[in-house]
């Protein structure tokens, strides 16, 4: 049965599923037209139809639905606050509805966001493909429409891998496999109550530096103040807004955001995907 989730209008649905369709990982996620699957075990489908001011919920749980599309979420509030900056006004106009995506697997967010430090999207999708081929669980059944094989691995089978295994830098296979068991032992717990604490025990956490931190708590714990300021592309289309695009100077800026930088990091990274803006 689909049901229609109530997410908060002005609801960009479309670049979401953008969002999702570029960083989809093969055999996990997939993006097919309007419609976002992805599985969340050998045997639980996530479907989800996206579009313009609306979001219908197919299969699956709908508390990770609603988080994944941060039907929470109050876009004109954080619209308030950052139109009164006039580099943002313009983005702010022209996406009055995005979002910043939530997650439906905290742990397996701050893996692939480890993934993704220092490489490209594509990389990244590429490397979270093949470690959930490799350790990642079989779907149950067969028959099933789309290219969906493998739920992605959890942080007790990461955590019991050998780092000089992984098809990556041994020191990042060193980071995955440290960051999974402390997730899998609740060493580390992902605790949106608690964000600042969790980011300081992420950073505790050899090889997780503060743009991963930030990260995580940008969309796993639904920080709507985090910002994660040393990402390249966000201090390269500040600077093509005429804002510092240094890490520094750009979250010394971002103060006057708070405390919806999250938001605002979100357009930044929209106004990229669309082609960033000539410097003024």
């Amino acid at each position: 049965m689909s049901t229609a989730l109530p997410v908060r209008a002005p609801f960009d649905g479309d670049a979401l599923l953008a969002w999702l369709a570029a960083r989809a990982v093969p055999g996990v996620e997939e993006v097919d037209g309007c419609r976002y699957r992805r599985l969340l075990g050998p045997d639980v489908v996530l479907e989800l139809e996206l579009g313009r001011d609306r979001a219908v919920h197919h299969a699956g749980p709908v508390d990770a639905a609603l988080a994944l599309t941060a039907a929470d979420e109050d876009p004109a509030a954080a619209g308030a606050l950052l139109r009164a900056d006039p580099a943002l006004a313009p983005l702010l106009a022209a996406r009055p509805g995005l979002r910043v995506p939530g997650a439906v697997d905290a742990a397996e967010l701050a893996v692939r966001a480890v993934l993704g430090q220092q490489v490209s999207l594509a990389a990244a999708r590429t490397l979270a493909g093949r470690l959930a081929v490799a350790h990642g669980t079989p779907r149950a059944g067969s028959g099933s429409p789309g290219a969906l094989t493998h739920a992605f691995p959890t942080p007790s089978a990461l955590a019991a891998l050998d780092p000089a295994t992984l098809p990556m830098p041994r020191s990042r296979g060193r980071t995955v496999v440290a960051l999974a068991a402390a997730l899998a032992d609740g060493t580390l717990r992902l605790d949106p109550a608690r964000p600042d604490a969790t980011r300081a025990a992420l950073l505790a956490i050899p090889g997780v530096g503060p743009w991963t931190a930030d990260y995580v708590a940008l969309r796993a714990l639904r920080d709507r103040d985090a910002f994660p300021a040393t990402d390249l592309v966000l201090c390269r289309t500040a600077q093509a807004l005429g804002l510092p695009g240094d890490a520094r100077g750009l979250l010394a800026h971002a103060e006057r955001w708070r405390p919806y930088r999250a938001a605002a990091a979100q357009h930044l990274w929209a106004a990229a995907a669309a082609g960033t803006p000539a410097p003024r």
